[in-house]
């Protein structure tokens, strides 16, 4: 599955890139369960979350230690180097990604418990273009590909815009109906998962960029990238 991204690569790099590429896919998955059970309420698809998540945690400690192997060789070359290192914190991001999804199927559950209540109107549109950056993210992780990384980034305002129309929202909901306090809580600790899961690819999106050309575009530094 990860054929693409590793196709044109040493064996080394290969190794590494279709072991991130394996763990992204299982993070991506988890993901998609955790914001369609939010969105549909479905408390057995956000049981089903947690089920993947001892393997996302395995995976991340494997490349680790895969990882930290060739590094003790010390006879890396330069793009070999930024692989590693990007991979280091591409890792991290995806066990935290994985990590906000059961914190996301947590939500599920609890809303189960509580009076029935409407998701934001705005809810839904910010979780499809959550899981939408997640995709691109993994996208451009697999093909190796820019244009997808860049528009990763690019994308990053408008999940922050999503979000204040929720918050602001859900305040206004507690505001006027004290009794449903418990569930907007739950849908205000969600729509936050939401965000960081979109900050982590963001991460992920920039780490891809360096691994590819070297360049940091950390902090809004987009403008360091110069296409070819």
């Amino acid at each position: 599955m990860s054929a693409y991204a590793s196709q044109a690569l040493p064996d080394r790099q290969s190794v590494i890139v279709d072991l991130i590429v394996s763990m992204a896919w299982m993070v991506e998955r988890n993901v998609d369960r955790a914001i369609q059970a939010l969105l549909q309420r479905d408390e057995q698809l956000a049981g089903a979350v947690f089920l993947d998540e001892p393997r996302i945690n395995e995976a991340e400690i494997l490349i680790d230690e895969r990882i930290l192997k060739y590094l003790r060789g010390n006879d890396l070359k330069e793009d070999e180097v930024r692989l590693m290192v990007a991979t280091l914190k591409v890792n991290k991001d995806l066990e935290r990604m994985g990590d906000l999804a059961v914190n996301i199927a947590q939500r599920v559950i609890s809303l189960t418990y509580c009076s029935a209540v409407k998701n934001p109107p705005e809810l839904q549109p910010m979780a499809i273009a959550v899981s939408h950056m997640c995709r691109k993210t993994l996208r451009s992780l697999i093909y190796q590909d820019l244009v997808l990384a860049r528009s990763v980034l690019e994308s990053d305002d408008q999940i922050d815009s999503f979000r204040d129309h929720v918050f602001q929202r859900l305040r206004e909901q507690m505001s006027g109906n004290p009794s449903e306090v418990a569930q907007d809580v739950e849908l205000l600790l969600a729509s936050r998962h939401l965000e960081r899961i979109a900050d982590h690819a963001t991460n992920i999106a920039e780490d891809v960029i360096f691994w590819l050309r070297g360049v940091d575009v950390r902090h809004g530094r987009l403008e360091n990238l110069i296409e070819d």
